[in-house]
């Protein structure tokens, strides 16, 4: 019997009820607490409502999806023990990774902000993400540059 790595959670995902999109009901897992399914949707619904009303020319969906893919890694650093040495090898991310990673970035960026309802810091920060700018494009510069600056290690990777 062959051991899978994954679950069928990609296969049973249902799109989301406004939109159709298998992408937002993956954020919208993401983002919720404690199975409150209903206040994630609220929350990420505002947030489009609110991008709506601020960005004209583009739909919310469009803003949404061209932010996560943003917010996508290309390069990331591995840990690879060579000899007695661990070195930080910079490596190609796997493409369900990336959009794991971009999610959990932008939610950690979204939670991290204090003061304001979670449904405007979303907004805010899904904008800022689409501009290329904000927390999550920060965390993301991070692991390039710290790719960028182990390049030396590269031969490493195998």
């Amino acid at each position: 019997m062959a051991y899978k790595k994954w679950t069928a959670s990609a296969k049973q995902l249902a799109p989301d009820p406004r939109y159709g999109s298998k992408l937002v009901s993956k954020f919208i897992n993401s983002l919720m607490w404690d199975g409150k399914k209903a206040a994630a949707q609220r929350v990420f619904y505002d947030a489009t409502d609110i991008i709506a009303g601020k960005i004209k020319d583009v739909g919310p969906l469009e803003v949404f999806e061209k932010a996560v893919d943003n917010v996508k890694p290309m390069i990331e650093v591995r840990s690879k023990r060579v000899g007695g040495a661990t070195y930080q090898v910079p490596m190609q991310v796997n493409p369900r990774r990336r959009l794991s990673l971009a999610i959990r970035w932008i939610i950690r960026a979204v939670r991290e902000g204090k003061g304001s309802p979670t449904g405007q810091r979303l907004a805010a920060e899904l904008m800022a993400a689409y501009r290329r700018e904000g927390a999550a494009m920060t965390a993301r510069e991070n692991v390039h540059r710290m790719a960028e600056a182990n390049k030396a290690f590269a031969h490493f990777a195998w």
